[in-house]
Parts: structure tokens; sequence; C-alpha cells
């Protein structure tokens, strides 16, 4: 079952993000790892910003949260995690679509370069690399985050946003 998480999530949203964040360590630059991954005043922040999850329940349990953030003009895909045990079993492809169905906008998409899992994904579900320069002003005008990060991070594009710069 898939639903909008709530205040009374948290606990488990985090604890969801940090097991699958352990899918990075030894992956992204030793220097962008950290334990835990994301801490609860970093969420904290990330839901005060706006960002919305939609969390994939099985037997009451979070297996997978994704979330989404209004930046006016765009959405930002952020935070998608599936527990790691629960991986492989389409629950980010389920939460993916129902993010996006109802998009009227064009989304975006930041992940760590060396992450092949994920971009991979994005591709799949029909998300387009963009190339070093439109990344760097897409990090920089959309994401709050470190220049280390810009660095070593990618941004995927969907059709809509594509379509709006032809």
């Amino acid at each position: 079952m898939i639903r909008k998480g709530t205040d009374k999530d948290f606990e488990e949203i985090f604890n969801a993000i940090n097991d699958a964040a352990t899918a990075y360590k030894g992956v992204i630059p030793p220097d962008r790892w950290h334990e835990p991954y994301m801490t609860k005043e970093e969420l904290k922040v990330q839901i005060e910003d706006g960002v919305k999850f939609l969390c994939y329940f099985e037997n009451n349990e979070i297996f997978g949260v994704m979330g989404i953030q209004d930046k006016t003009d765009v959405e930002l895909i952020r935070h998608a995690y599936v527990r790691t045990k629960q991986r492989n079993r389409g629950i980010g492809t389920l939460l993916l679509r129902e993010l996006i169905k109802d998009s009227t906008k064009p989304i975006l998409i930041g992940t760590w370069k060396a992450a092949s899992w994920a971009i991979s994904f994005y591709e799949k579900h029909g998300f387009c690399l963009v190339d070093e320069e439109e990344k760097n002003h897409l990090l920089k005008k959309y994401w709050a985050i470190p220049g280390r990060q810009v660095e070593t991070s990618v941004v995927l594009v969907d059709e809509k946003y594509k379509k709006s710069k032809d």
C-alpha cells in the first residue's frame, strides 16, 4: 500500500532512508559519506522545506520512501530509498509512478554520479541525464547542496523538461 507520509511516520521514514543509504557506502566519495547518512535534523529540515514523502507499506512497516518537492517551475524527486532487504521488488517503480502521475511540471532528479544503479533506474523510467553545464546550473538553482556534492552528482530530467528547453 502507498500513502502519504505523516508526522507519525517520521521515525520510520528516517530509519528506511538510513537503511537504504548503506548502498552508497564505499561507492560515493568518502568525504560525502557519514553515519547516519541523514540525521533526524536534516530530515526535519527537508520536510520543513517542502519535501512531501510517499511511503510504501507492507504489514504496517515502511519498506520504501520517495519525496517530491515543488520548486515553483519544476518538481524535484527527493530521497528515494527502498530498504535493503526489500530491493528489486518493484517498490521504487510503484513509488515513482505514484509521485509523477499527476504532475504537470517538469521533474528533475539529482543523484550521485557513482550510483549507477540509481541512474539506470531513472533512465529505465524515461529520465535522461543532462550535460555537465546544465547539471551545474540546475543543482545550484534548485538544490541547497555543497559544491563538493555538485561535483559528484548528476541530474536527470523528464520529457516535460526537455520539451520546455526546445
